[in-house]
This record gives structure tokens, sequence and C-alpha cells, in this order.
């Protein structure tokens, strides 16, 4: 209940119900007198009885006091009642004339309840709602920790009070006499929650309240309970007398009357049958009897003063307003020198007001006493007063640090992932920052995934300059203030914010999807992430689960089989993953820093956990007590691995003695617990903790600072080792020793998705809109549950199937028909005419309905979270298949080597190496994302179009994507498996862009490079995106991402927007071959040309890969003289360690210079182009656009943060490019949709240079050509000459018959000459060694075709 003024209106007392179990109240006024009277008479009777009515309730207009509170906060409205008479007298009557309306109007005053019954147990144990006949409310959000209600039940009064789910017993709210606690515990977890209920119930109230103890097992409807009473018997201290079992509904009438019989059986047994606590939640000893009976008789003793009136001798208390929303109703002050007042405050009711005021100085009382608008004085418990200063205080410090990063707008209005996505300038590295822009620096660095965001320097305020004085000091006085521990006001330096305050504010002054995205960055660095965390307002705890879905861990587990060890590498998503939990606590101060300590258990070299002796750390930490952190320690599979196995670890931040629900939280998840103590007695403090998780069954390590003792086994699981006089290695080996000796064994395994399952959290994922998200995308992956992954895309996304890659090869060959074979031109194309109709008839899947439905339906945030869970859901999915595929692959492959080091030559190995490559083949396929149905989506509207079947739900396809194009998803550009661009669907969906954002001009910067070579990481870190990133071939094709220029850029260049193009590795291993070749530079030549610039990425110091591809790319540009391209080029040569590169590779760059000038010479020489140099054709100063870069890990994976001298070559990079876009005036989006469809037609119809590897191939070619023209020349020559001969002999009359024999034999020398030519041809020239076997193959079909 609470104290002080509350807002009352008429619709108070539409809130009071009342139940009745046993028949409707009669309507007639004989009924309503009977019950007046039986009222009456129960009254005396309990009078009489000694038994004390709930205080909680007044005789005196008791319609007005019975509220509900939510969350702890309790209301009272006694101290108002004729403000309250008043204000229901003005407002408006009630219509409702009904019995019971009546009684609760008219005679409502005259109730006294007859039992004050206390809940208390778990809030699992028990449905809320209005049908609940024990704890009614209009709905569940009203019901909280220390509601409280009257109810006409059964024709008694029952005063019920809620405290379920309470932790901390210091406040219990009101002066109370308790007939009853009714412990309640779910069926099923019955025998735990009445252990914790039972010793709760002794720890808040004593021993004593153990006597009017009764417990209640609640059950589903479906369920029966017997079982458990059975097994709750086998405890000592259960008394299967005092115990009852319902429905968790509670809405069954018998069960009710049966549970009140039995607390009539238990009050009448007890004595004192009522049990008394006063306000500080102590209970009124027996021997304190002139106490109780004050309390029994005249529970509110209230006076009045005239708050004008000063007093003589008082002392002035501060009383905050915020007291109404905390406190409890105070007991009344009853102290000399304070008078009555009969003035009523006429202000109206929605005031809060609270008047300052001051006690006699001879009070005895020690509190803050407070004064409500009727001029009734209450005397606030110290207890309670400190609590609600501490609380003022934390919300005074919030908004303070909020304010002073500027994010005090934020708090209401979040920060968004959109904010972030976008081309900002480049964050300048060392630079000491504002504390205006700590918040907005710290987000850009942690984008660029550099884990010194935390540390930013900041600047300080310039202290006052010290005015020189006249006085002369002497040696005496230099000396003093050498010792002096005074300081000058001036010289006061100004305190910074806590980093870890400006990372926790930024988290919750963001949105969920930008949550996501900055933890998702933080684990990348390394960094713990938060589980716990307390709402800064609120104070409720929230486990931020969202938040973890997009990160996935990898790491390596060794095990022994048959004297050898076996790797297994494991890959999945962290949410998905079970794995044991570490857990550590502080109770009370220590000299040594936990997180620290831990930071040792898990990576020496990295900061995982932020400690007191990192960087930037104050001692004024604000928002990171009470917030629990969590880490993951992943082996690598080698010796010297900490752990064998992926291991979590929780840091529990502050006092956990403050933190009672978080501990209790970590203290149950965790496999072992670790708790780190600066002394360890009984009589300390920390005993009822320490004792608890001693007698628990779960693994303990304690950690005493004050004592030298070495590490202890006490008992099985049990461990106590001194942390006095000993370094910090030897307690990390020591405890790393324990903690792998315990995890050896059997332990409790931990997977965060569990979380959702715990209660008296709230779960961010429970939010409605991202449930509606959430629900939409398990309906589609629910489709496919079950089904082998490789067959997912054959079966629901046929469209881009065999189809598609048919249709792409015939139109392929359409461009390259020899001849003039009509027929097959025909047959071809009505081939292209059918597969489109085959399309539409396949196009009708379930996944594809329901996909496109909630495209269309949901709103845009439903939107965002629909596409993330469909993402996140299939990833899961995937994920499992592609471990087992790789696991079978493994052991496979390991049967291969094994036969081959016993080089056996049997069938055998032959049938493992054909079984080796179907799962190469299977691994292949098994790939599935979101992009295969965005892809399937493009062809389903390109069968429609060119069939000219375009139906409405179909037409609708390009604004869909050019919605989420527009809001920052990344469009496929080129299809990866088919290695075509989908023209039609292209330029219907940039149509669409330019539709809704206008014709805007765009500037194109597209990146080229090997496999794995880090051209998604690098534009990850650069823009902020979120292109896939993996050791695997992870991006296949090209994808395109639009990034819109920030408001303060916009001045300076010609366009608004950055059109980013990211590309799949070229040289692929698992696509070796001719068809790779052709395939890598047909894709460079198209992704270099659509470019305004291009990253031309390489991987260490040797540009050779590429540089061979730039020559086709030249040699095509030069070739396709009909399409207008001004490309630019910037190398980039990423994971070179040496700082000196740059200067150490000038010869190389100089090379590499004349390499390419020398290639584009021979190519124009080739193409009759008068193109001298390189950067004729492609923009490139070989002075300039050269960049290395640090390599991207500090250490080793997978424990290994990025390196930071990463992201600086990544924002240097950025300038360049920022220099050179400033001098470009990009493209229209409109004019690069033609230019997509007039490179690509041009690379269609260019398919010669695409099939070699370099300018010099060709030429050699070219030659090759020539020569071999030479000699079937001479060949011809030869038979021409022989057929002269033979026709005159014929003529002649000289021979008859010419038989085939004897032209073979007088070819065959000729033959020879030939043959034995091509071999010194070929030998001399290993450039051309390679066609030597189709070029001899070419000139025996020659002869034999003769």
């Amino acid at each position: 209940m609470e104290m002080g003024s509350h807002e009352i209106t008429a619709t108070t007392r539409k809130e009071l119900e009342i139940k009745s179990v046993t028949a409707s109240m009669a309507d007639s006024k004989e009924d309503l007198e009977n019950r007046k009277v039986k009222t009456k008479q129960n009254d005396e009777s309990r009078e009489a009885s000694g038994i004390r009515s709930s205080p909680c309730f007044d005789e005196k207009d008791l319609r007005l006091k019975t509220e509900e509170t939510n969350d702890g906060k309790e209301v009272n409205t006694e101290d108002n009642n004729y403000v309250a008479e008043q204000s229901a007298e003005e407002s408006e009557p009630m219509t409702d004339t009904s019995p019971i309306s009546q009684c609760v109007s008219t005679d409502i005053s005259k109730m006294m309840p007859e039992l004050a019954l206390v809940l208390i147990g778990d809030t699992n144990s028990i449905e809320v709602g209005p049908e609940n006949l024990l704890l009614d409310h209009d709905t569940q959000i009203n019901v909280g920790q220390f509601s409280s209600r009257l109810y006409d039940l059964c024709g008694r009064k029952i005063s019920v009070i809620n405290l379920l789910g309470l932790k901390e017993t210091e406040k219990f709210p009101v002066n109370q006499g308790i007939h009853a606690f009714l412990l309640l515990v779910p069926n099923g977890r019955h025998n735990s929650r009445y252990t914790l209920g039972l010793q709760w119930l002794e720890t808040s109230f004593g021993k004593s309240s153990l006597s009017y103890l009764l417990t209640v097992v609640t059950h589903r409807s479906d369920e029966n309970s017997e079982s458990a009473l059975t097994e709750l018997k086998a405890n000592s201290s259960f008394n299967e007398k005092r115990c009852h079992t319902c429905t968790r509904s509670m809405k069954d009438g018998s069960e009710i009357i049966d549970l009140l019989e039995k607390i009539d059986v238990m009050v009448s047994e007890n004595d004192p049958q009522v049990l008394l606590v006063d306000y500080n939640s102590e209970l009124v000893d027996d021997e304190n009897k002139d106490q109780k009976e004050d309390l029994k008789h005249n529970p509110y003793k209230e006076e009045q003063t005239d708050p004008l009136a000063p007093q003589q001798n008082q002392t002035a208390n501060d009383v905050e307003e915020s007291a109404a929303e905390t406190g409890v109703r105070a007991k009344a002050a009853n102290e000399p020198g304070v008078e009555n007042s009969e003035k009523k405050n006429s202000k109206s009711l929605g005031e809060k007001s609270k008047i300052k005021t001051s006690a006699p100085a001879d009070s005895s009382k020690k509190g803050t006493f407070v004064m409500d608008m009727s001029g009734k004085i209450y005397e606030q418990p110290v207890k309670i007063s400190q609590e609600i200063n501490r609380k003022n205080q934390y919300q005074r410090e919030t908004e303070t640090l909020f304010s002073r990063l500027h994010l005090q707008d934020k708090v209401q209005q979040n920060l968004s992932l959109a904010d972030f996505l976008k081309m900002s300038p480049p964050v300048k590295q060392d630079h000491e920052t504002s504390e205006k822009d700590l918040a907005h620096t710290f987000l850009q660095r942690l984008m660029m995934l550099d884990y010194r965001a935390i540390y930013i320097p900041v600047k300080q305020e310039k202290s006052k300059p010290v005015s020189e004085s006249n006085t002369v000091d002497t040696d005496d006085d230099d000396f003093d203030a050498l010792f002096s521990t005074s300081k000058d006001t001036d010289d006061i330096k100004h305190i910074h914010i806590h980093p870890m305050d400006v990372q926790m504010a930024v988290y919750h002054c963001s949105d969920s999807f930008l949550k996501q995205n900055m933890i998702t960055k933080l684990s990348q660095c390394q960094y713990a992430l938060p589980l716990l965390v307390p709402d800064p307002v609120t104070m409720d705890i929230e486990c931020p689960l969202w938040i973890f879905r997009q990160i996935i861990k990898t790491w390596k587990i060794t095990q022994s089989k048959d004297d050898s060890n076996i790797v297994t590498m494991k890959n999945m998503p962290i949410c998905k993953a079970q794995t044991p939990m570490v857990s550590f606590f502080r109770l009370g101060s220590l000299s040594v820093s936990k997180s620290q300590l831990m930071n040792t258990l898990i990576n020496e070299r990295h900061s995982t956990f932020f400690h007191r002796n990192c960087p930037g750390s104050t001692k004024s930490r604000h928002l990171m007590d009470g917030v629990a952190e969590i880490a993951w320690y992943c082996p690598a599979g080698k010796p010297n691995d900490a752990f064998t196995d992926c291991t979590a670890f929780c840091n529990l931040h502050g006092d956990a003695l403050l933190v009672e629900k978080q501990r209790d939280i970590l203290t149950e998840k965790s496999s072992v617990n670790v708790v780190l103590v600066p002394t360890l007695e009984k009589s300390d403090k920390n005993t009822t903790v320490i004792t608890s998780l001693y007698k628990s069954q779960k693994p303990l390590i304690i950690l005493v600072g004050d004592n030298d003792c070495d590490a202890v086994p006490i008992k099985q699981g049990k461990y106590k080792m001194g942390l006095k006089d000993k370094s910090q290695s030897d307690v990390s080996e020591e405890l790393k020793r324990i903690i792998v000796g315990i995890l050896s064994g059997p332990h409790q395994s931990f997977q965060l998705e569990t979380m959702a399952d715990v209660s008296g959290i709230r779960v961010d994922e429970d939010d409605t809109v991202c449930q509606k998200g959430k629900s939409a995308a398990a309906k589609i992956v629910k489709l496919f549950q079950g089904m082998d992954i490789s067959k997912i895309k054959d079966q629901f996304l046929p469209c881009q199937g065999e189809l598609w890659h048919n249709w792409c090869k015939i139109n392929r060959e359409l461009y390259h028909l020899k001849g003039n074979n009509e027929e097959e031109k025909c047959k071809k194309e009505e081939n292209l005419i059918r597969i489109p109709r085959d399309q539409c008839a396949a196009s009708c899947s379930e996944l594809m309905k329901l996909f496109i439905e909630n495209l269309s339906s949901l709103t845009t945030t439903e939107k965002q979270y629909f596409l993330k869970w469909t993402q996140i859901l299939i990833d899961a999915l995937s994920t499992d298949d592609l471990s087992s595929i790789l696991q079978s692959y493994d052991e496979k492959w390991s049967e291969v080597l094994a036969l081959k080091k016993k080089h056996d030559k049997s069938d055998l190995l032959q049938i493992k190496q054909s079984e080796l490559e179907e799962m190469s083949k299977k691994l292949q396929s098994a790939t599935f994302g979101l992009e295969h149905i965005f892809r399937e989506m493009g062809q389903i509207y390109e069968a429609q179009k060119v069939t000219n079947m375009v139906q409405t739900d179909w037409s609708k396809f390009p604004e869909l994507a050019a919605e989420l194009m527009i809001s920052g998803h990344p469009m496929e550009l080129m299809d990866g498996d088919a290695g075509y661009v989908p023209l039609t669907w292209i330029s219907s969906l940039l149509d669409e862009v330019v539709r809704k954002l206008g014709d805007q001009r765009v500037f194109v910067l597209s990146v080229l490079g090997v496999q794995s070579s880090g051209k998604s990481t690098m534009l990850n870190a650069m823009f902020g995106l979120q292109f896939a990133v993996s050791a695997v071939r992870c991006t296949k094709g090209a994808f395109m991402q639009l990034v819109r220029l920030s408001e303060e850029m916009k001045e300076d260049f010609q366009f608004h927007y950055v059109l980013v193009v990211d590309t799949e590795g070229l040289r692929a291993l698992e696509l070796a071959g001719n068809t790779t070749l052709h395939r890598d530079n047909e894709m460079a030549t198209f992704v270099v040309g659509l470019g305004n610039m291009t990253l031309i990425n390489i991987f260490g110091e040797n540009p050779a890969d590429v540089q061979d591809v730039l020559q086709i790319v030249v040699q095509a540009f030069m070739r396709m003289k009909q399409v207008q391209l001004s490309p630019s080029c910037v190398f980039v040569h990423q994971n070179v360690s040496d700082v000196a590169s740059a200067e150490k590779n000038m010869d190389g760059k100089r090379r590499l210079q004349e390499k390419l000038d020398q290639m584009t010479q021979l190519a124009a020489k080739e193409e009759v182009c008068d193109a001298e140099c390189f950067s004729d054709v492609i923009a490139f100063d070989v002075q300039k656009d050269v960049k290395y870069f640090a390599q991207l890990w500090e250490g080793s994976p997978p424990m290994a943060p990025p390196n930071p001298g990463y992201s600086e070559s990544v924002q240097e990079l950025k300038k360049i490019i920022l220099s050179k876009a400033s001098q470009s005036a990009g493209i229209n989006l409109s004019h690069f949709k033609t230019k997509i469809q007039d490179l690509w037609n041009a690379l269609m119809n260019e398919n010669f240079v695409f099939s070699f590897k370099n300018t010099l191939e060709i030429a050699v070619y070219r030659k090759l050509e020539v020569q071999y023209g030479n000699w079937t020349w001479a060949l011809r020559s030869n038979l021409l000459t022989i057929e002269n001969q033979l026709y005159t002999r014929i003529e002649s009359g000289g021979i008859d018959k010419v038989e085939i024999s004897y032209i073979n034999k007088e070819m065959r020398k000729t033959y020879e000459e030939i043959k034995e030519n091509m071999t010194t041809y070929f030998e001399d020239d290993r450039d051309k060694v390679q066609w030597r076997g189709r070029f001899e193959q070419k000139s025996r079909s020659f002869m034999m075709n003769r």
C-alpha cells in the first residue's frame, strides 16, 4: 500500500469485485439486512476470541481503500478519505443497480476481514484472471507483489495479500496481522519450490511463521497431484494435515471451500491465532505485549498538524516526490507538539504533491516524516526512506548520464540501425572525443570491428588558469602543500564517464535491431555480452535473448579414440549450443578483481570482461551493477587449449548480496559456482548465501580474500582456496585445474534459449511484434522440417533449379550459333519459351505463398522481425545438417587417406573416392538461405512476364523487393549458381526503386578478389553492412546494397547514395577447371565494368591471380567497344603484417605496373586499339592506389579479437574512396539499369576471351591457330598434288581404280613431317603445351575425314 495522496475517481468503485462461490447474493433488502447482522456477529465473535482483523482495511469508507498495486508499488488512499468522498460525490453516479453493486455502495463500510491470507511461492503456480476465486484481477498486468484485495468469499471477508515471487523481504509493505501463509508450489517442481519457499518464509518472517504455513500444490486441469503429495511427505518438515491441492485456475468453488476449511482448522490450532508483523518486516515479539495490543486495537494512530505552523526544535527531512511510487504507508506520527488541523485540501485529485515537514526534536522515531494533502503526518521507516532516497538518487544519476552523452531524447525514441547504416565521415583514430559525441563514436568504431571503441579518450574540460598572487610562498608553505590532502576546487579534475556506462547507455537507447547488431559486433571483438540487464528506470530484470540470435560460434573438440586424438569441428548459433556454464559472484568488497581473474581463464591477452584496471576505468560506474555478462571459451583443438569443449563463463557485476534475483537465476542455471568473499566466518553477513550454495548439489568453489590456504576439497564438488599473498597466475592455474576436473565428470549443461523459461524476468523476444515475426517465420520453416536440406530447393524452389539453369545454357548458345542452322535456332527459341511456362506451372509452392503473404501484410517492424527470424531459423536448420555432412565427409576422407597410405590399389579405394565425391557435391548443394527465396521471387516474376501471364500477385514482387532494398537489405544482382543476370527482374526492381526514391545519382563501388580474401569483411567494417562472412564460399554471385550518405556529407558530393556490389571469390577450388575460368573472367568483367570504382582485394603481397584476371578484363573492354565504360580500381593487399610493406614493395609496384602495361599493349595490338598502358583502360595510379592492410585477427582464432590495425586500414581506405568519389558525378539509377543490360548483353556476345587465363594466352593461342592453318594447308596442298597426278593418270588410262591405301602411302611422308614439326613447336614453347593434345587430335581428324 502506498502512502500519501493518490488519484481516486468513481471508476475505483467499479474495480471492487465481490466473489461468491456458494450462491449468488440475494437481491432483496431483507437478505441484505441479514448479511449485515451476520457480518456484525462475526466481527464481535472475532474480537471476543482475540483474533485481530487486518489493519490494511479501515471500517471508515472501505470502498475507497481496496486498491491494487503493481511491481511491488503499494497504493494507499486512507489518508485522503475526505478528499476521496468529496470527489466521489462530485463524480457521475454509477448506473449499476444490481444487488452486488448495492452491497458495495451501501454496506461495504460495515465489512471487516475475517482472515488475512498471504500468498507466497512461485508465480507460475497460479493462473491469474477474473475467474480466479482467490486472486481475481481484471487483467494479469494488474497483478503485482504487495497487491492486496478484500473479498466477500463464501459469505466471509477475506483479505488476500499477494507476495508471489517476492525476493526483497526487507520491505514488507504494511503493518499486518497474518492468519495463514499459503505456499503455492506447481506440480512437477513441487520438491524444489517447497524447499525454497520454506527457506524464504523462515528467513523473511522467522521460524515461528512456519506454524502459520499451509502448502497448496497446484496443477493443470488435466493433471493429478496425488503423487506430488506423496513425494512431499518424505520431507520431515511437511505437515500432511496442512496441505491442499487445487487447479492453477482456482475457479472451482468446492476446492476453495475445502481450502478455507483447512485454514480455519489451522487458525484454531495456532496460539496465538494471528502472526503480527510491523512495518520493518520484523516479527512482534510476544514479550512486547504493549506494542501488540496497540497494534491490535489501534493500528493507525493519526494526528494532524498545520503545515504552515512552524514547530520548534524540528529536524528537516526532504521528502522526494517519487516516494509515492515506491513507498508504503508509514506508521502515523504520535508525537507531542503536533496539532490537529481542520483544514481540508481543495486541490484537484490529479495532483500528487508532497509537503516538506519536520518532526519534533524529542521524537524517538528515526525516519522521514511526510505530510499528505489532508495535512496528516506519517513517519516513513528508515529502511524504506533510505530505499526511496537510493532509488531517487539512482534515477537522477541515470538522467545525468544520459544527458552528458546527449542521449536523453533517445530513451523513448530509440536509436535505430538506419542511423548507422549510412556513409559517414571516417572516424579519427586515437582522437579525443567530446562527451556529446562519445556514444556515436563508440558505435561507429564498434561497427568497424575496432575493439578499442570501449577505450575512447575523452576531451577534458580545461581548468581555470591559476591567477598569480603577490604573496611570497616560503619553503615551509611548499612543504606543507606537499603533504596536504585538500584540493582547490578549481583544480578538481572532471570525472569522465565509465566506458561500460557508455556501452550500456547506448544499449538502453537502441532499438532491438541495433542492439542485435551491436552485440554481434561485441562478440566478434571477443567481449562479454549482457545476459541479465536491470532496466535503468523500472529496475525490472530483462534477458535480451534476441540480441544473441545472429551470433555463431565455431570451435573444435578433441577426443581420444584408439590411442589417437580425433578433432571434431562444431559450428552453430550460440543460442542453440549446450555448454557448461561457470558463474562468478562477489559477496562484499575485495581487493582482487573478479573480472580480471576471469579473463585469465578465457583469454590472457584480451580483456573479455572489463575490469577495474582497464584504461578509462573509474569508480563512478553506474549502469553495470546487477548486470550479468556472459562469454564463451571456444577451443581450437590444440594441446594448449584451456578447456576441451566450449564453455560459458558468466560474471555478475556488483555485490551479489544486493542483487538476489540475478544471483538466484545464475546459481540455478550454472554448472559450477565460483564465489569470491573477503572473509569466511559464520557470523559474517555472507553466511546465508554461502550456506545455501554449499547445501545445493551444484559444485562450489569459494575464493577467500583474507586466507592464504591452498585449494582444499572440503567434500565432493566443494572447494575452498585462499587468495592472500598469491599471484593471479597461480590462482588462475589452480582454478582452471579445479574447473576442468569438475567439468570432466557429469555436470549440468546450459543453453541460452532456456532463459526464456525463467520466471520473474522479462525476455525481449516475448514482445508482441517479435513474436508475430517469429510465428510467421516458423510456419515457413515448418514446411521443410525433417527434410534433407539438399532437397529443399528442388521441392520448394523449383523455378531456380534445373529449369532456370537450362534456360541460361540455351540462351548462351543462341548468342554463339555457328553457320546458318535455322532449324537448331528455332528449336532453342522454342525451348526458351517453353521453360518459362514450366516455371509458371511449378511456381505455386506453399513456401512462396506464405513468404509473399507475410511481406505484403506485415508492418515494417514486423517485416524486419519476420526476415530476421526466417534467416535465423533456416541457418539453425542448415547448420545441423551441414555439421552432419561435414562430419561424414571428414570420416570418409580419413578412410581414403588411410587406404592411400597402404598403397591400396583395390576397388575399395575407388569406391571410397566415389563416395567422397558424392558427399562433396551434397555439401555444395546443401547451402540454403534467405537469398534463395528472393531468387525464387525473381524467377517467378520473370517467368510470368516473359509468358505475358503477369497476375496481380506476382506483379507486386518488384515493389516488395524495392522496399527492402531501400531499407538496406542486400539484393542479388547475379545468380551465383547459374552465373547469370536475370535482366527482367533486375530492371523491374530498379524501376521500383526509382519510383520510390526518384532517379537518384549513385556511386557504384564494387569489390573483386580471390576466394576467402576478406572482401565481405572489409565492406562490413567500412560501412557497417552485414554481408555474410565465412571461411567457406559464403557469397555466391553478386549482391548490391544501397548505402545513403549522411546529411553532413551530402553537400560535398554530387550523389546521395553509394551502391555497394559484393561478389563471390575468384579461383574457387571447388569449381576448378575451364568452367570456373570462364565464369570468373566473365564475372570480373561485369563487376569492374559496372563500378565507378572497384576494390581489387588481394590476400598477401602477390597479385598474380588477380592480375591475370585484370588482363582478361582489359581485353574484354577493348572488344566491347559499343559499351561506354570508365572504371577505376584500387589494389588492397590484406594480411600483410610488415609495417614497412608499402616502402619495401616499391619494386613490386613497379613490376606490377610494367606487367599490366605490357599486357595492355599486347591486347591493344590484338584488338587493334590505341591503348598504351593499363590506366588508359582502367583508371589506376600505382603510387596512390595500392594499399596494405594488417592481418584481420590479433592472434589465433577462434578466441582472437580483431586487429585494431585492420580497422585503421579500413578507415584510411575509406578516405581514399571518398576522395575519389568527391570528383565523380556518379550515375543515375535509370542509367545504371541500362548499363547493366548493355554490359551483360555484350558479355553474352563475347565468348572468346573469357576462356583464357590472361592476355598472353590469347596471343599464344592465336599464333598457334596460324601455325595450325599452315600445317593443314601443307596437308591439303600435298593432297591436291596427289589428286592432280591421279587425275592425269586416269585420263591417260594408266589406272582404272584408286585404292585408299595408295593415297595414305603418298601422304604419309608429308604427315610425318608435319607431326615432327608439331612436336618441335610445342616442345620449344611451353606456353602452348596445354593445347598440344587438342591440335594433334584435330590433325588426326583432318587426315581421317579428308
